[in-house]
């Protein structure tokens, strides 16, 4: 079985799949995907993960804001995160972190609602799901303040190899998309080689980042299968054992999921 640990149910193109999420979903379970977590980006998805949430049982969510979804001059309010993180198909507090490579300008108000996921996720002690992009210290500096008990995930990873080991040294986890398998990630692929097997997610980012062969395609959460199959072979490692591994890891990171 395989986790699609990362996609955004919510956002898919349904094009291939004649406008259909459960024909989406299901070309996915044939290919061997046993659960999915469908990732809140803002205030208004809140209530549509959820949905999505509570109609499939092999789905759980997380709530969060999305650095780029922020609304301007204002970071979110703590009563509101703890009161949506407060629900039995909540497992995960995100996607949150800090993105300077599109709004370096909103680096403030970033890292203000950084913080205030961080602090929703000692309360609650649920994971966080941290998106980081040209932002390394900010990023690694907030989560040693935070000193989470139970860290999180770097998802979509694409930094260098001393970034995922200080995040590893702090108890999170790696996420690798697509990316992967793209020809200009040589760099990344070297990270993925060293990430130690029990700390290793696999995930689509769907409908975003599709894996060769779909590249410029949309996503889709049955492409995860390409994304383990790339990595096991990229690691030497049986396809079986990456995906049962990778399943073992996703459970243990997010105790609360439903699979």
């Amino acid at each position: 079985m395989l986790v699609d640990s990362h996609c955004h149910l919510d956002r898919l193109d349904l094009s291939q799949h004649q406008g259909s999420l459960d024909a989406a979903l299901d070309a996915a379970r044939q290919r061997g995907v046993g659960h999915f977590l469908c990732i809140g980006v803002s205030a208004q998805n809140a209530a549509t993960v959820k949905a999505l949430a509570e109609r499939y049982a092999d789905v759980d969510c997380s709530v969060g804001i999305h650095p780029l979804d922020l609304s301007p001059g204002e970071a979110p309010a703590l009563g509101w995160l703890m009161s949506e993180l407060d629900h039995p198909r909540v497992i995960a507090i995100g996607e949150t972190g800090l993105d300077y490579h599109y709004e370096p300008e909103a680096a403030d108000l970033q890292q203000a609602s950084f913080r205030l996921h961080l602090e929703a996720a000692k309360q609650t002690a649920k994971p966080v799901i941290v998106h980081t992009r040209a932002a390394r210290e900010d990023t690694l500096r907030l989560l040693r303040e935070a000193s989470l008990p139970q860290a999180g995930v770097l998802h979509c990873f694409t930094e260098d190899w001393p970034m995922a080991k200080a995040a590893l040294d702090l108890g999170f986890y790696i996420s690798l998309s697509g990316i992967v398998t793209f020809r200009n990630a040589d760099a990344l692929r070297e990270v993925a080689r060293q990430v130690p097997a029990d700390r290793l997610l696999v995930e689509t980012d769907s409908p975003y980042l599709a894996p060769i062969p779909y590249r410029g395609k949309p996503n889709l959460p049955q492409y995860v299968r390409e994304v383990a199959e790339f990595l096991a072979e990229l690691r030497g490692e049986p396809y079986e054992q990456l995906a049962e591994q990778t399943t073992q890891n996703f459970k243990r990171l997010f105790p609360l999921a439903h699979c």
